[in-house]
């Protein structure tokens, strides 16, 4: 977490604390060191969420970019929750089930309208196409990890999380199809 802390000039704030300069960190309830597979799991849900937002920025339908700003805020809230130890996490903080069902029906909604190839998708017919691919890789990767930290360490037991993550691969995987097309559909034009 960036803190900026006054130092006392307006002008020049610290934007750093040099707690970690000998590898701890804090979750909300521990110190930790940087090599806590929970820390581990929460840099890759940020670099999700910028992958995210890279794609975000290149969307060239703007559906899909509002889609996206909705999932980087579920994944702030998803964050927000894995950076509490069980016993100081207020229970708003809970990842629900209906944020699952939303990215569901998102999923099932694209879907109809989204023509599905049946062979092997080769990435890259599109530059929004192809961050939004980079960013569903990503989003695998940070899911692999979170499957890690709650079988291994028993530190997830919010299993809406898991789900969410699964499900959100797909959605970035549809995206990038819809902007595949759409990008083919212009370039015929």
């Amino acid at each position: 977490m960036l803190l900026i802390i006054p130092n006392g000039d307006d002008n020049h704030m610290k934007i750093y604390t040099a707690r970690g300069d000998k590898g701890g960190t804090d979750l909300l309830g521990e110190r930790v060191t940087k090599a806590d597979p929970r820390i581990d799991l929460l840099g890759e849900l940020d670099e999700a969420t910028s992958s995210i937002g890279f794609a975000r920025s290149l969307s060239t339908w703007q559906n899909a970019n509002n889609l996206l700003l909705t999932a980087q805020k579920d994944l702030y809230q998803i964050m927000a929750e894995l950076a509490f130890i069980d016993t100081t996490r207020p229970d708003t903080l809970l990842f629900t089930a209906e944020r699952v069902d939303w990215l569901e029906a998102t999923i099932a909604t694209i879907q109809e309208s989204v023509p599905m190839q049946r062979e092997f998708v080769v990435v890259g017919e599109s530059t929004p196409g192809a961050a939004m691919d980079v960013a569903r890789t990503v989003v695998r990767r940070a899911e692999r990890r979170a499957v890690t930290v709650a079988q291994e360490l028993g530190a997830i037991s919010n299993g809406q999380i898991l789900r969410y993550l699964n499900r959100l691969s797909t959605l970035l995987f549809i995206l990038a199809r819809a902007e595949d097309g759409h990008i083919v559909i212009a370039k015929e034009r």
